[in-house]
């Protein structure tokens, strides 16, 4: 089983729980009162047991609001936390690769002009096929596409130019 972890989507999802969190606090602090200090309707004793019952019922939500936003700013943090990891643990290992992968090429591109391993180069529009790949183990380049010519045949097609994908804050389009 594969994971894929996307640290910018967990951050936007980290701030876009805290948002709620913050949303919540503030409609559970406006139904505090009105829902924990209700007065009797009338003087008589089924008035004021039914007050005293709501009264209880509004505090006992209270202390249960307090409880779960106290968790949900727990879980935020602790998101956000290994957001913070994640990305330090990718950089850590990636950084000694990255040595060892120059100290690796550099011999063979002074040599032949050409990395050991490795992708090329992606095309562009002066060179369109692209850079060569690693002689024991790369990828080439892929090939330059003018953009604007694929959007043209895109919407001749019946296709969009519009890019998928997702904004913080926003759901998928």
């Amino acid at each position: 089983m594969s994971f894929v972890i996307a640290p910018d989507f967990v951050a936007c999802a980290v701030a876009d729980l805290a948002n709620l969190g913050e949303a919540i606090s503030a409609a559970t602090a406006a139904v505090s009162r009105p829902t924990s200090g209700l007065l009797p309707a009338a003087a008589d004793e089924i008035s004021v047991a039914i007050a005293n019952l709501f009264s209880e019922q509004g505090q006992a939500f209270q202390a249960l609001s307090t409880q779960t936003s106290t968790n949900h700013v727990r879980s935020t943090r602790r998101l956000n936390g290994g957001v913070s990891q994640y990305v330090g643990a990718e950089a850590a290992a990636a950084s000694p690769l990255n040595s060892v992968l120059a100290v690796t090429n550099t011999p063979t591109e002074l040599l032949l002009g050409r990395p050991l391993i490795g992708d090329g180069a992606d095309g562009t529009a002066a060179n369109p096929n692209g850079g060569d790949g690693g002689l024991l183990y790369g990828n080439g380049g892929n090939g330059y596409s003018d953009g604007a010519a694929a959007g043209w045949w895109r919407r001749r097609l019946g296709g969009s130019d519009r890019r998928e994908g997702v904004a913080c804050g926003q759901p998928w389009r």
